[in-house]
């Protein structure tokens, strides 16, 4: 699916970025402290404002305000991380996901996870979905090492302690479909998450596809394989995410 969106006159750099679609606008303010942005030649400040008219460059690579927004339903596979640069990974999803404009995920999926991923040049969006306060849904079908037992399934449920992350997980969702096998909803994305909750209550995970980002499913798409989003997915997406509903 694309929208059209007009061109601002002057914005900031690290919103520029974003609206670019190459990061939320965090992000952008890593990149643009890193010394990895360049204006017109120069090295980029945190609070430099831009225009239609300037060249800007990140990574090496000139990037530039989309006449359109694109919106593309992703299956990642197992084993592909979901980075621009990792000098450790085998695979990276610009290896495989190839598409007529530069697109960034709107959260992503460790690289041992596979399923949906909603690729975008929607800062704002991509914004949004990250955002863990917003309390965006995500449909996860996860198997364990163990079968699920019924006090397992209450306690990951009601919320989980993480002791490397000092915080302690929001009640969830869980219902068991298989002696090993659990359909999950979250609406928080902590690192690792669904691993590390399974791993302080004493079952491996071994298996994790998402399958729901709020409205949007992954459906009969296949490992590698994309497809735009319809109007109508998009129009359910924007409103279910609007900070105002």
């Amino acid at each position: 699916m694309k929208r059209k969106t007009e061109n601002p006159m002057q914005m900031r750099i690290n919103k520029y970025i974003k609206e670019c679609g190459l990061a939320s606008r965090r992000q952008a303010d890593e990149i643009i402290a890193a010394g990895r942005v360049a204006i017109n030649g120069r090295v980029a400040n945190a609070g430099d404002q831009v225009t239609e008219n300037d060249v800007v460059w990140v990574d090496g690579m000139e990037c530039k305000l989309p006449d359109t927004k694109h919106y593309v339903a992703f299956y990642k596979s197992v084993g592909v991380t979901c980075s621009k640069k990792d000098e450790h990974a085998e695979l990276l999803l610009d290896d495989v996901f190839h598409y007529p404009f530069p697109l960034t995920y709107a959260g992503r999926l460790d690289r041992d996870s596979e399923g949906l991923l909603i690729m975008t040049d929607d800062g704002e969006l991509i914004d949004r979905m990250m955002r863990a306060r917003y309390g965006h849904e995500k449909e996860y079908i996860v198997g364990f090492k163990k079968d699920l037992t019924d006090d397992f399934l209450k306690s990951f449920e009601k919320g989980v302690y993480l002791k490397e992350l000092e915080t302690k997980t929001r009640r969830c969702k869980i219902k068991k479909i298989g002696p090993k096998k659990a359909k999950v909803v979250l609406t928080e994305g902590l690192n690792r998450q669904i691993r590390r909750m399974g791993q302080a209550l004493g079952n491996e995970v071994t298996s994790i596809k998402r399958v729901r980002v709020v409205n949007i499913v992954l459906g009969d798409l296949k490992p590698g394989e994309y497809r735009e989003l319809s109007e109508k997915e998009l129009r359910d997406l924007m409103k279910s995410i609007s900070p105002e509903k």
